[in-house]
């Protein structure tokens, strides 16, 4: 009898705290540069995605958080990984970088030595791992919307992405590959073969059909998770 009213006292503590912990919205943060960070504005691509959300009656089981700041590369991430991720304690992160790794090398002599960007990105998914967060990696998306490879920073491009999909096979991560994403629907949709103004507006940031086209390439993997 002792066993019994102990049960029932575990219980009545115990479900309706797993009832709260059911109910509770699904944290996703989205980590990344100025792309990232144009996302939470009107038009932007998490605004869309909420959007989205909202007309198939899911606003309410997501709670859609953008952590992206301007000119930042994979280092930064994870220099700020503490602040701006993990003390908010999301449930899933949706990691978009690489184009500053590759842009700044041409625009700024900077950028991230293809050694470095691996060994930094796999610091922040152990990281991110520890944490029993789960995590997808998107590819950069374009410098350049050419379909023919004539883009400046086409072949550093091609090899950062494929180095994040190499991570993503290796973790057994999921991976939203915008990066072929893009170029099979500019092939569709850019038969002039223009460097903008297809999914970009000035070759990096979105349009409001890329912000479009990148929900809806962000919420096909998002919902599996």
């Amino acid at each position: 009898m002792k066993r019994f009213f102990r049960y029932l006292k575990l219980s009545f503590f115990t479900l309706p705290l797993l009832a709260a912990q059911q109910d509770k919205p699904i944290r996703v943060i989205f980590f990344g540069d100025s792309i990232t960070q144009a996302g939470v504005r009107p038009g932007g691509y998490i605004v869309k995605l909420g959007e989205m959300l909202e007309k198939q009656n899911l606003k309410s089981k997501y709670e859609l958080i953008g952590a992206g700041i301007g000119g930042n590369k994979i280092y930064d991430l994870y220099l700020r990984m503490e602040d701006d991720v993990l003390s908010k304690k999301p449930d899933v992160v949706i990691i978009y970088i690489g184009v500053n790794d590759v842009w700044h090398k041409a625009s700024h002599g900077t950028g991230t030595d293809p050694d470095k960007f691996v060994k930094f990105y796999e610091a922040i998914l152990k990281k991110l791992q520890a944490a029993n967060i789960r995590v997808a990696l998107c590819t950069p998306a374009a410098i350049g919307e050419r379909t023919d490879f004539s883009n400046q920073q086409d072949g550093d491009l091609n090899q950062y992405s494929q180095m994040i999909r190499n991570l993503a096979k290796k973790n057994g991560l999921p991976l939203i590959d915008l990066r072929k994403a893009f170029l099979d629907y500019n092939l569709k949709n850019n038969p002039n073969n223009e460097e903008k103004n297809i999914l970009t507006s000035d070759r990096v940031h979105l349009n409001e059909v890329g912000n479009q086209f990148v929900a809806d390439e962000m919420w096909k993997v998002l919902k599996g998770m």
